[in-house]
């Protein structure tokens, strides 16, 4: 619950409540905001209870946790059904950019990384270069539904 709360913000937290509610007071609220979060755990409890038993049987083991994006994408990574490793392993986003860069450029994948080796200002001629200057020959139809 207090993940984030270091030892001197604990002390700090201590003297504060020592200091506002007093040392003889102090037992009496600690107990008082304990037993309130008791309450309120065992209200959330119930209704996750309640939930889950409207939701039907098929979802029996169904975790409020997995509401949260993070944890659902973890858990069907962790699952590997879909082969998801094997797509994530296989994709290595530095080639990918570096092939769309020199696509956008005009250059060739294979000329690129051996020009990029040797010196910046040698580029190779070759005819699988992509044109971004011409336009198109002929145009689709416009249709204002559509839009």
């Amino acid at each position: 619950m207090f993940n984030d709360i270091g030892p001197l913000e604990l002390v700090t937290l201590i003297v504060l409540a020592v200091l506002v509610f007093g040392p003889d007071k102090l037992p009496k609220v600690i107990q008082d905001v304990t037993r309130t979060i008791r309450k309120i755990r065992e209200f959330s409890e119930s209704a996750k209870q309640d939930i889950r038993s409207e939701l039907g049987p098929e979802f029996k083991d169904f975790e409020f946790e997995d509401l949260n994006p993070k944890t659902f994408i973890r858990k069907q990574l962790d699952n590997d059904e879909l082969g998801l490793k094997e797509i994530r392993n296989g994709f290595d986003l530095k080639k990918e950019m570096a092939e769309v860069t020199d696509a956008v450029h005009g250059r060739d994948s294979e000329s690129s990384s051996a020009s990029s080796s040797s010196s910046p200002s040698s580029s190779s001629s070759s005819g699988d270069r992509v044109d971004l200057t011409k336009k198109p020959e002929e145009r689709p139809p416009y249709d204002a539904d559509a839009t």
